[in-house]
Parts: structure tokens; sequence; C-alpha cells
């Protein structure tokens, strides 16, 4: 192919309709004349759970660096979030966060913003977005099983679709569906892999690197108004005896908060209902449990094991068809704990699309598999940099260099309980707006060096208000 497809008649198949699909769809939408999202389910009408999505029940949220991402794909979504109930959560102003080095102070001046919502309400509030094109199409109950095509491009994707009955066997049928680029968004099961081998591309390097943490998520009625209120946050502290262990409280639509409570082999917490505030209690802090024992719960507990950072190194393959680009979790997932994995979905679509404008051309898909593997690195490097050190974690152990940055960044750390300076750097970092690079520029290493500028904070900093309106609560109960 020696210039690229006209526009119009270029067709892009997306395997998975998550968020990952539609952000796939929304990349390359303006420059094919059809996408056709390929989904083994159904999808909800509104903002109700999705079929094959167990991880929807957990806590999920929207970096900064995502944020931008998004609306970069998709302008006037994230007010359409807003207004569907989403919280705008400014960081660190409403932010209560106790690291391992401390309570984080909550600063007047907001440098970065988070968004926070169920994961129904996000993915209801994209979808709806991205498939008002009416040259977007979603065909469900319909698998992808293999690529067509040879090692040297891709031409499309072997489907199999299920009857009225949604039965399996006679009532099923197989089809073939050419397509110009083929786009894998089919998360954690992706079959990438083998479909890669059967076209006789091998030699895929991966990694998997797991703490053992199990995650439990529970909703509860918040005793107060969640406008304006603060995210909240105990981390984990692997240089501690024992298994680790953390949670986090996110405000969400609906005057709901949003409960993840994440422990180690030896500490994890359970399904049982009765347990899940107990638990909370043997955080580093009770501040969690405090907030609960006035909350009323709404949901049973939801667990899930799946929690392990999962990558495959696709950019460095030295053979990478023509035609096919892989995002989101069939790339690489994250330890849910460090709310790094739509973010990164995000800006993995946003670099697709701007390699996209130019057209389907020769050599995009191994340009837009190196593009979409540089927000994956900074994220892996965040994630993985801190799960090594759990005496729990499987699939790589610390290196002395490894070990070093860590004291490092417990250093940055401490310092950015007391210094505006150094809390934005690493926010620029943990929000991933900038690279973990960005944590040796000579300012942030001065920082460091002089260390924190005000005195560390006794306990969690709650605003006079909120401590009215909690008060209000202990009086009313």
């Amino acid at each position: 192919m020696s210039e690229a497809i006209r526009h119009s008649h270029a067709r892009a198949v997306v395997i998975g309709g998550s968020m990952a699909g539609m952000l796939a769809a929304a990349a390359v939408k303006d420059q094919v004349g059809s996408v056709e999202i390929i989904e083994c389910h159904d999808l909800p009408e509104g903002p109700g759970p999705r079929v094959g999505v167990p991880q929807a029940v957990h806590i999920h949220l929207l970096q900064s660096g995502g944020v931008d991402a998004l609306e970069e794909l998709l302008p006037g979504v994230i007010d359409q979030l807003a207004a569907s109930g989403a919280h705008r959560i400014p960081v660190t102003t409403n932010m209560i966060i106790y690291s391992p080095e401390g309570w984080y102070r909550r600063w007047r001046r907001a440098t970065h913003r988070l968004m926070t919502a169920s994961r129904d309400l996000t993915d209801h509030v994209v979808r709806e977005q991205v498939l008002k094109e009416p040259h977007v199409n979603v065909r469900t109950r319909s698998r992808a099983i293999g690529l067509l095509g040879d090692g040297r491009r891709v031409t499309g994707v072997r489907i199999r679709t299920a009857g009225e009955g949604g039965g399996e066997g006679k009532s099923e049928r197989e089809t073939e569906l050419r397509a110009d680029l083929v786009i894998d968004a089919s998360g954690r099961a992706s079959r990438m892999p083998q479909w890669l081998a059967e076209l006789g591309i091998g030699g895929l390097a991966e990694d998997r690197v797991d703490s053992g943490l199990v995650y439990a998520s529970r909703m509860y009625r918040a005793p107060v108004p969640t406008h304006g209120w603060p995210v909240v946050s105990v981390n984990a502290d692997p240089r501690l005896p024992g298994p680790a262990n953390a949670g986090g409280i996110l405000p969400i639509e609906g005057d709901r908060w949003h409960v993840g409570l994440m422990g180690a082999p030896g500490g994890q917490p359970t399904r049982d209902a009765d347990a899940f505030e107990p638990f909370a209690r043997t955080l580093r802090h009770p501040i969690i449990a405090d907030l609960l024992a006035r909350a009323e719960p709404l949901t049973d507990v939801s667990i899930t094991h799946s929690t392990a950072n999962r990558r495959h190194y696709y950019e460095r393959l030295r053979t990478w068809p023509e035609g096919l680009v892989a995002l989101g979790d069939s790339v690489a997932a994250f330890n849910p704990m460090y709310g790094q994995g739509l973010s990164v979905i995000a800006q993995g679509a946003l670099a697709l699309r701007e390699l996209a404008r130019g057209g389907l051309v020769p050599g995009l898909s191994r340009r837009a598999q190196r593009a979409i593997a540089r927000p994956v690195e900074a994220a892996w490097a965040l994630t993985v940099g801190q799960d090594i050190h759990f005496a729990t974690t499987t699939g790589k152990n610390p290196r002395f260099t490894d070990r070093l940055l860590q004291r490092y960044v417990n250093r940055l750390s401490l310092t950015a309980t007391g210094s505006f300076r150094t809390a934005t750097a690493l926010t620029d970092v943990l929000a991933l707006h900038a690279p973990p690079t960005s944590l040796i520029r000579p300012g942030v290493l001065l920082s460091a060096l002089v260390g924190p500028l005000r005195p560390q904070l006794e306990g969690p900093q709650f605003t006079p208000e909120e401590l009215r309106l909690l008060d209000g609560v202990r009086e009313r109960s």
C-alpha cells in the first residue's frame, strides 16, 4: 500500500465494547468511513452494569492526565460526566491522604484534578457520546475468534455470532469481517499473543508482577452531601511487618461513597459484610472505619483477586503487521490500587488518534503501538515500582537500584508532606502528566535534600465545614 487508504472507503473494526473499545473508536472515527465494534454481550441502555465487566463494582477514577486525554478525544465529555453526577476533585485540595511518610496537606492551590464516579456511569457517558456518531456501530453477541491476513498485514477478523436465543452450537454462525484497521481492546482476556503466533509472529515478551493483594469494594449512602467532599485514602506501607493493607473512599454520584479495602496474603478482606468495617479498622489509621460507622451500606461486598500487573511488550517485537493495533488491558493491566488504568487507556487512545490524523498510512500500526506503550511504561514504572517492595510479591524482586530509588521516592514523599513544590512534582507523575524521570530534575533533587518546609500534620486535615457536617451526623445518631 503506497498511499493512505481513502477516508470514505476505510473500515475499522474494534474488538471489545469496553471503555478501551469505545475510546479506540473515538480515536479513529474521524479518519475512516465506518467503525464496527465487536462485543460479546449486550450493552446496557443507561448507566447500568455491563455483563463481563466484574471489575466495574470496584473503585475507578480518572487521573488528571486521563481527564485531559478524555476531553481531547471527546470534547465536552467531562462536563457531561459532571452534569450526570461525577465529581471533579481538586488535587490535593480535596484529598485526605495518609502516605507511609505521613499526612499530605490539602494545599489551597489545586494543581490537578480527578474525576470520580461509578464505572457504570463513566462507561455510559462515554459510550453514549461515541455511539451517537452514525458511522460507529456495535455488533453485540459477537466474539472475535481470529485474525485474517498474515504476518505482514492483518485484513480483518473472523467472528462468531450467537443466534436469537443466545445459545451455542448450531445457533452460532461464523463470518469474516474485512477491515483496513483492527484494534484489539478485548481486555485481560485478549487472545492476541495466540493470534500473533498463528500469523507466524513469535518472541513476544511478557511480564507479570503480582503483590497478591485482594480488593474488596462496597457502596455506602454517605452521611453527608458528597458535593465537594474529599477523597480519603490510607496507603499501604511495605516497610511495616505483617500483611500490607490499604483503603480508600471516593465520593460518587447519588451522594454515595465507593469504598475499597485491600489486603495482602495473610490479611485479606473477605466477602463477609460483617467483617468489612472491622477490616477497615486494621488499616494504619482508623479514619475510614470511623467514617463508615456513620454511613449506610447499600450493597454486598465484592471481591477480586485480579490485582496483578501484567504487560505484553508488543512494541518490542521485530515484526508487527500493518492494520493491527492493541490498546488498553490487552496491552497492560495494572494493580487497581493505584488508579492508573482508565487514564492509561485514554492517553493511549489519544496517541493513536494523533497518529491516525495522517490516514491509514504504511507504518501507522507499529508507530501507534510504540506510542501506546509510552503511557503504559510510565504507569508500569509507578505501579510495579511500588508493588515489588511488598514481601508477598511474585514475578520480580527489587534490585539494589530499585531499593535505592525507593529510598529516594520515600524521601520525596516525606518532603511532600510539607512542601508544595515537591507535592506538585510528585502529583505531576502520579497524575500521568510527567514521566517518572522528571523527579530527578535539579529543583526536585534540591527539594528532597532540604526536606519538608512545614511540620508534619498530626492527623487528617478536615475543613471546619466538613467537621461541622460530621458533628451534625454524630449528634443525630
